[in-house]
């Protein structure tokens, strides 16, 4: 009988979803499982044949917790606000929320074929106000505890676009999207103050399961760095602040470095004699981004400020001080001190400049380069603090600044506060309206959700304004505090906004008096795993975290942290080995996959192709050699003997069940699924009963559920197999009675024999020696001897 995919797994789908069979139950007596991906955003284009593997891993997760005995939430939701869809609106003169509620329908249609026992009555929508209703409401409770602010800074400003652009998205003083010019603007942004919890997301790490490179990804972000900031004296007369990390090496300061953003140039523009200089070079450095100014293998540029110089503190020295574009006024104090003996950095900049260099950690030749392993080793020419090694020496450092007055130890961050703006329609609305008396005020609790208004023109403003602001009668408004003539904002929330919060809505999605009830937030907790792309693993998942740790701070949430483990998944590429993109021609859609092979083939490829946290290249070849395992194992059905027990394969059930079990809690699927193909070649060898086929069937319903529920009927089951119990392994009968025992002579095997577990080693030299092979590599030569391992190998030595 021949295994017809596409039937059965339209049959199945429908089947799951009139009896809602991944249904998930708020305050269940079972033990509860939240597994959780990162929900699409539902771009025209579809799902690319990536989503699938993140989804099956975590599918294949939930299935087998729910076979264990879990009630089981897996969601599903859709990341709707976003730019691509503002900017595809513009061209085609569709209302966002129209394009935004087609690519829904269209990922949903392509999710259902695929299997994912998602709980579709909690479906979401970033873009849907009853949602954003409490999207707004957690801004408005970190703006009356003081997380929300609105301040000037400069920004990347497209002129083309029309957009503020993020550091990364400029290269070369062009726009990454179109190529157009970038200019720096000063504007007037919505700020969110993540900072005052740095040294909680760090602290935070160390309690939660995250993989290794999901939590370094992250503390790098936030940068954590333990110093000192020192004033050095100045010939202008102020006390120009730096922080370093090195406090002990100031007696090797030879120069200072100011960003050309520090507000002393211009307080010194008097005394500057080369100040058209600088001013050139500020206006130069301001068409970079700070990523591409602080990239280490940067080259070093700099002007010497001439009519200023510093004054060290620990030496009475003065030093030059040189503005350069390294330094970013965003960092620690907008200027540094520069030992170039010891910071490769600072020793190239020296030498381009001609400086001195003096080796304070004793160890390198200064001369030749810098001497950069310092984090041990003793002080030389450094005053007070010559013989002392490194850690008694920044002791003693600060303590002599501190007790002088000209400095003091202080931890300083890479994060910065997050930008919590957008000048585009398409987002959510920020629930402020500015009054000229009263200042910033915050809608009443009761007013939300604020909606977007309906407008004819996505289009952005010439002037940085969102399109919103041209929306004269949704902007203007009364003062909610004194009635006056009054503003709306007219920002809107970035596209991290909705997904910084999206997975305590799943909990209880249709509230529309809480985010979601203390019962559920209660009841479901922490997510227990989480599963998504390294891409996300520093901006997503410390916007979130931070978000958990705020609610849980006001009384909200239980959890400090919202995810207890967090997994990532490599990419899948092209078969040439590319990342997959039209240009390239090499995109996969998973459609026509679906409608060749079967959606089981398509899960079961994606999580066979490779080590799942690796980046692996598509194969149309390999994907047929799984098509042609589940055509294996249906046609067993034909031939499965009767049996209610595990019989001439009873080990081999044992070992493979417990591989698969284990396999999967550690995401080695493409292991776990070698081992039951090892399985069913097995079967075919030997034959197998109906106990035996059973529980393949369910070790196999996680990853093609479609026909394993089919072969589940077939087998004469009534109830469905989702619900069925995963199958258990006993670690005795694992233990085989015999084992092969390889035989070798001189060290070469010659041949390999099936023995008793527990043989002695006569008998087994006996047997051994009785095997024709060995008998005939012996014959006429001297046994010189004898080596048996029990239960492992035999060793005939001959001459």
């Amino acid at each position: 009988m021949r295994y017809e995919s596409n039937p059965i797994e339209k049959k199945w789908q429908k089947i799951w979803e009139e009896k809602k069979a991944f249904h998930a139950e708020t305050g269940s007596d079972k033990p509860k499982y939240y597994a959780l991906i990162e929900f699409p955003y539902p771009s025209g284009q579809g799902l690319h044949i990536g989503h699938p593997r993140p989804y099956t891993a975590m599918d294949i997760v939930a299935r087998k917790r729910r076979m264990q005995g879990y009630n089981v939430l897996f969601p599903i939701g859709w990341d709707a606000f976003g730019l691509p869809t503002e900017n595809y609106a513009i061209k085609t003169h569709t209302h966002p929320a129209k394009v935004t509620h087609d690519n829904i329908e269209h990922f949903t249609e392509q999710t259902k074929a695929i299997g994912f026992s998602f709980d579709w009555d909690r479906e979401i929508s970033t873009a849907d106000p009853d949602y954003y209703k409490w999207t707004q409401w957690i801004f408005l409770q970190l703006y009356k505890n003081g997380m929300a602010y609105k301040q000037n800074m400069t920004v990347n400003w497209c002129t083309s676009c029309k957009i503020v652009l993020a550091n990364e998205e400029v290269v070369d003083g062009c726009c990454e999207r179109c190529g157009g010019e970038v200019i720096h603007k000063e504007k007037s942004q919505w700020m969110l103050r993540i900072t005052k919890y740095a040294q909680r997301l760090l602290d935070g790490l160390d309690t939660v399961d995250f993989i290794e490179r999901v939590k370094l990804a992250e503390r790098n972000w936030i940068g954590r760095s333990e110093g000192a900031e020192v004033d050095f004296d100045t010939t202008a007369g102020d006390k120009l602040r730096i922080f370093t990390t090195r406090p002990d090496t100031l007696f090797g300061v030879t120069y200072m470095v100011m960003s050309p953003e520090h507000p002393y140039l211009n307080q010194w523009a008097d005394r500057i004699e080369n100040m058209d200089e600088i001013l050139n070079y500020r206006a130069e450095a301001a068409k970079k981004s700070d990523f591409e100014r602080s990239e280490l293998n940067h080259d070093k540029t700099g002007i010497e400020i001439r009519g200023v110089r510093g004054i060290n503190p620990v030496n009475g020295k003065e030093v030059p001080i040189f503005v350069s574009d390294y330094v970013l006024m965003s960092y620690g104090t907008g200027a540094i001190m520069a030992v170039p003996a010891h910071d490769t950095r600072d020793w190239e900049f020296a030498k381009a400049f001609n400086l001195p260099i003096i080796e304070v950690v004793a160890g390198g030749n200064v001369e030749e380069a810098a001497f950069t392993d310092v984090a041990t080793g003793k002080l030389i020419n450094s005053g007070f603090l010559d013989g002392l090694e490194v850690e008694d020496a920044k002791a003693a450092i600060i303590k002599f600044l501190t007790e002088k007055g000209i400095g003091e130890s202080k931890v300083n961050y890479k994060l910065r506060d997050w930008v919590f703006a957008r000048q585009r329609y398409w987002g959510e609305p920020i629930p402020i309206v500015i009054c000229p008396h009263c200042g910033f005020v915050p809608l009443k609790e009761e007013d939300l959700p604020l909606r977007l208004p309906d407008v004819e023109s996505y289009e952005p403003t010439d002037n940085g304004e969102s399109p919103l602001a041209k929306v004269r009668d949704w902007v203007e408004v009364k003062c909610p505090v004194c009635g006056a003539d009054a503003e709306r904002e007219t920002d809107t929330m970035p596209n991290w906004a909705g997904s910084s919060w999206y997975f305590l809505r799943y909990m209880d999605p249709n509230n529309s008096e809480a985010l979601a009830s203390p019962d559920a937030i209660n009841y479901w907790g922490q997510v227990d795993w989480y599963n998504g792309g390294m891409e996300h693993a520093t901006l997503h998942m410390l916007y979130s975290r931070f978000w958990n740790m705020f609610l849980h701070d006001i009384g909200v949430v239980p959890n400090d942290e919202p995810y207890a483990k967090r997994t990532a998944h490599g990419m899948i590429l092209g078969e040439n080995g590319e990342k997959m993109s039209k240009s390239r021609g090499n995109v996969i859609d998973p459609m026509v996959v679906i409608g060749e092979y079967g959606a089981d083939t398509l899960r079961l490829y994606e999580m066979f192709i490779g080590d799942f946290e690796k980046t692996a290249p598509w194969s149309t070849t390999a994907i047929k050699g799984c098509r042609r395992f589940l055509d294996r194992v249906w046609a067993l059905y034909d031939n499965v003997e009767a049996g209610d027990e595990y019989d001439k394969n009873l080990h081999l059930m044992h070992e493979t069940i417990k591989k698969v079990t284990d396999d999967i809690e550690n995401m080695k699927f493409n292991t776990a699924i070698a081992a039951m193909m090892a399985l069913v070649n097995e079967f075919y060898e030997k034959g197998c009963n109906r106990a035996e086929y059973q529980t393949l069937v369910q070790m196999l319903n996680p990853f093609a559920p479609h026909m394993t529920e089919e072969l589940w009927e077939m087998l004469g089951h009534s109830d469905m197999l989702v619900y069925e119990p995963w199958p258990q392994y006993d670690e005795a009968k694992m233990v085989r009675d015999t084992v092969e025992m390889p035989v070798q002579i001189n060290g070469r095997v010659k041949c390999t024999i099936e023995m008793a577990r527990d043989i002695d080693k006569d008998a087994a030299l006996e047997i051994a020696l009785a095997e024709p092979r060995i008998a005939q590599a012996v014959e006429g030569k001297t046994v010189v001897k004898k080596i048996v391992v029990p239960g492992k190998i035999i060793n005939i030595v001959v001459k």
